[in-house]
């Protein structure tokens, strides 16, 4: 049996039940680990669930922020820098990744146990631990006016990534690196393959590639 949510419904339920609801409603999302730096040199880290493809000539990712009416690290470091990593979690620290969204008044990388790791003397730090390792720089900023969102978009200045889940076509078999992903605001995942289909033409049946 199907529930039936209507917009008043969804309105006038408990702010919480509210939350986690529609945050689950996309389905499973990425998840990455943002690592920043303040001006002053305190390191900062922050899982995200909000960060997508923009573009690939040139190469550009979008995160989305929730209104910047309270204090945020991750933003406020952005802004000031101009610098910010994306860094996949795995397995072996998606505990520690989920720490690190608390609220700390030094490094969460501290904090936490993950090692920083800087690369080719790029300003922002990454997780040493991560396999799939982008170094960004913002390029835009939007706040959007319906609700405050903060959006920010970020060119891509390196990439480091596990051979092991490279392929020759350029895609990442995200399975044999092990990435999660995440649903709702607390809930972890390990990616399972269907399968890999050719690109769909008219006319032409699907083949698994």
């Amino acid at each position: 049996m199907m529930k039936h949510f209507d917009k008043a419904s969804i309105l006038e339920a408990e702010s919480s039940f509210r939350r986690d609801f529609i945050n689950c409603l996309s389905g499973y999302k990425s998840l990455n680990l943002i690592g920043t730096k303040s001006q002053n040199g305190v390191t900062n880290l922050s899982p995200f669930s909000q960060v997508f493809h923009i573009g690939a000539s040139p190469p550009l990712v979008g995160i989305l922020f929730r209104p910047h009416s309270v204090e945020r690290h991750t933003l406020e470091n952005i802004l000031e820098t101009g610098y910010f990593t994306l860094n996949h979690v795995t397995e072996d620290f998606y505990r520690e990744a989920h720490q690190s969204a608390a609220r700390y008044s030094g490094s969460e990388f501290e904090a936490t146990g993950l090692k920083e790791e800087y690369l080719e003397d790029f300003f922002a730090p990454f997780v040493a631990k991560s396999p799939v390792k982008v170094g960004c720089k913002l390029v835009e900023t939007q706040t959007l006016q319906f609700n405050g969102t903060e959006l920010l978009i970020g060119a891509i200045e390196h990439v480091w990534v596990e051979e092991k889940g490279l392929r020759s076509d350029g895609s990442l078999d995200l399975n044999v690196l092990g990435t999660v992903t995440v649903t709702g605001l607390d809930e972890y995942h390990v990616g399972k393959k269907i399968a890999r289909l050719s690109y769909p033409k008219p006319g032409k049946e699907l083949e698994e590639i």
